[in-house]
């Protein structure tokens, strides 16, 4: 993630194809003088007229032609399109790893005691109950646990209340606690006495009870500390809940690491279940992660360390996040992100710290311990189970390798004192022990050759509508020499984009059309960021939008489906024909359906202007004999407004539609409506592709 969006400057920014200026200049009345009054009505007749120019532009047809010939198309790499995750906007805490309890360790408020607590609050007052912390817990890693003195008593002169006393946790902005789900609830506790700890969901304001159960214990069987575990199957339904620890017996009680998870996640791995279907619907082919920013810290001390992110989750320290300002008890860690990585058919591309972050680094030659951690996490992915790392992953569950084949070296460090020097160490240490791994740089490389060796090369880019979609010729002239590029983070940011709006999203969808064009240099490409808890927004926009219950795709995230049968298909020659400039850009490939294993050749358009266009569609190098097109469908991505957004209200506000396209053939006749992205998925009846000489054919693939 890049931490403050760069802009890149372009002399198409103010170009004729710029909705947004448009609309700036459009909105607002005021009482101005004569004089500019004046100029407001010549602002305006020029306008009328290029109001009247677009009307032109919509009466001219414009051509598009196909080459489907073997001769002139070429594959696209398998790992074209992917997905970037980052720790940011609480997008895994609270978010895509379905734990419910925040700070459940209580290590939240640092390592000295007494301590902060937050978001845990206590039941009762003072009378009643005193809660602090101390420095007691079995785990050597987290020490802090919770300490409970309860005042007050079942009998006697200072009665507790009905309801009990203890303490609470609403979660990551309240528990998501629905009828007939089951939840199961970890704790650790001890106590100078016995027990009697009722364990409940209740609404936030602890009216409603929704599920509950006591844990009795002698004063001897938790002297120590022990472990207790409960099944809670909820009976009502409420958004917005907390989880609750009473009782109403006088002693004094600790608790630590207490965790509620949904029994029902991912593939049993703990992952919420609708936000990894949103991921397994666009089919990535690669995930990125765990940052960003996240990976290098503000300082080195709360940069993201994967040896403290495995094991059994009781024992892991947990860091603060201070780039993104938060908490995180690393449940979702290096582990998980593996999992997570096979769950969803995706190759997994470690990002680590190269011993830099925003504000300190080390130096090349204190650089070894980091180069030998980057190694040790390598054995941990692929290691035999027999190996050290190896064997802490089979322990996890998991004896079997992952399938690691990309690293990234750092994260947005290229041009920092020590990054050059650092890199070389970790390219070389790397390269001698596992020759296979491709490493990336974080050295652009598309506008001249890098001084390093490197397989790819990162580059990201966050900018205005305007210029991204300009950008859809960025890599038309990059040498096809030496390491490729990986477009790791790429979106519209600021007033075009809002929270995720249409016009972003076009300008998206024109920029990916380019990578597709130019996959020959580009391998691999993925939007940012991925996820975002509405209650914690750190960015705009993101590609997809929840809180506890609910969620929703942005427009951005509409356009990645459009591009999910990409990877590992065809791409084929397709060259605009035009006597004027025009706010379009197209691509057209070959895929096959792996359903019924249908071929289809798909062609994507976005139309990035205000007017309506006539396209003709000439697909030609198909052998008449053969093959005929039909059965076809038409998809469409557009809306009433180009500032439209989804929400939880409207989530399908922006959306595609799908109609069956009647007059498919090898030429047709289409319009294509303004501000939009259509793609046609025209089914061919045979997959033989008439062969062509060397005369009538050509291997270079036009830029439109």
């Amino acid at each position: 993630m890049s931490c403050l969006p760069q802009r890149l400057n372009s002399p198409n920014d103010n170009s004729l194809f710029s909705p947004r200026s448009f609309l700036d200049g459009a909105m607002g009345y005021c009482k101005v003088p004569c004089t500019v009054l004046f100029l407001c009505l010549f602002i305006t007749f020029c306008f009328s007229h290029q109001w009247l120019g677009d009307e032109v532009q919509a009466n001219q047809t414009v051509q598009l032609l196909i080459d489907a010939s073997e001769g002139s198309s070429r594959p696209i790499p398998q790992t074209l399109f992917g997905i970037f995750f980052e720790e940011i906007n609480h997008a895994g805490a609270g978010g895509l790893w379905a734990e419910l309890v925040s700070n459940r360790g209580f290590e939240a408020g640092g390592s000295n005691t007494p301590s902060n607590i937050d978001p845990w609050s206590i039941i009762g007052d003072e009378s009643s109950l005193i809660v602090s912390t101390d420095r007691s817990s079995c785990f050597e890693r987290n020490k802090v646990a919770l300490r409970m003195e309860v005042l007050c008593n079942s009998k006697g002169t200072n009665i507790c209340p009905s309801e009990g006393v203890g303490i609470y946790n609403p979660g990551f902005w309240g528990m998501n606690i629905e009828q007939g789900k089951s939840y199961k609830v970890v704790f650790y506790v001890r106590s100078t006495g016995a027990i009697n700890i009722y364990v409940s969901f209740t609404s936030l304001d602890g009216l409603q009870t929704l599920a509950s159960t006591n844990i009795i214990a002698s004063a001897s069987d938790v002297s120590n500390w022990t472990k207790r575990e409960v099944l809670l199957e909820a009976k009502a339904t409420n958004h917005n809940s907390r989880l609750q620890l009473t009782t109403s017996n006088k002693g004094v009680v600790w608790f630590d690491q207490v965790s509620a998870m949904p029994l029902d996640t991912y593939k049993g791995h703990g992952f919420r279940n609708e936000l990894v279907e949103m991921l397994v619907d666009i089919k990535p082919r690669f995930i990125r992660f765990p940052g960003g920013c996240f990976v290098e810290g503000e300082w080195l001390r709360n940069a993201f360390r994967w040896k403290e992110s495995i094991g059994p989750w009781e024992e892991r320290p947990g860091h603060f996040g201070d780039v993104w300002m938060y908490w995180t008890d690393d449940g979702l860690g290096y582990f998980e992100f593996l999992q997570l990585a096979e769950d969803l058919g995706a190759l997994p591309i470690w990002v680590f710290n190269n011993g830099i972050s925003h504000n300190d680094q080390v130096d090349t030659s204190s650089i070894l311990p980091f180069v030998q951690e980057a190694l040790d996490g390598i054995e941990f992915a692929r290691g035999d189970s027999n190996s050290t790392w190896g064997a802490v992953r089979a322990a996890m569950g998991h004896p079997e390798p992952f399938d690691l084949r990309y690293v990234a070296i750092g994260n947005e460090d290229c041009g920092k004192k020590n990054y050059r020097g650092n890199y070389l160490k970790f390219y070389d240490a790397i390269r001698r022990a596992y020759p296979d791994i491709k490493m990336i740089s974080n050295c652009d490389g598309s506008s001249h050759p890098l001084d390093h060796p490197a397989d790819f090369y990162d580059f990201h880019v966050y900018t205005s509508a305007n210029n991204l979609f300009s950008m859809s010729h960025q890599f038309d002239h990059t040498s096809r020499k030496g390491p490729k590029a990986f477009v790791s983070e790429y979106a519209v940011t600021g007033k075009d984009a809002g929270t995720g709006s249409l016009l972003a999203a076009l300008a998206e969808a024109a920029f990916l059309i380019g990578l597709e064009k130019n996959s020959d240099v580009v391998e691999m490409a993925s939007y940012a960021p991925l996820f975002v808890n509405a209650n914690d927004r750190r960015w705009n926009p993101d590609a997809i939008v929840f809180n506890s219950f609910q969620l929703y795709g942005t427009p951005s995230y509409c356009v990645q489906r459009f591009f999910v049968e990409s990877s590992g298909a065809t791409l084929l020659n397709a060259t605009l024909q035009t006597s004027s400039s025009t706010p379009l850009v197209a691509s057209a490939i070959t895929w096959q359906n792996s359903e019924d294993h249908q071929t289809y050749i798909r062609v994507k358009i976005v139309n990035f202007g205000s007017s309506p266009l006539d396209l003709k569609i000439s697909v030609t190098g198909l052998d008449p004999s053969l093959v005929k097109l039909s059965g076809s469908t038409k998809t469409v991505l557009t809306s009433s407004n180009l500032m439209d957004e989804n929400s939880f209200n409207e989530p399908k506000k922006v959306a595609s539609s799908q109609t069956v396209l009647e007059n498919a053939g090898k030429e047709m006749n289409v319009l294509v409506l303004p501000y939009s992205l259509t793609s046609f998925d025209l089914l061919k009846e045979s997959v033989s592709l008439r062969i062509t000489t060397q005369d009538d054919s050509s291997s270079a693939i036009s830029s439109i």
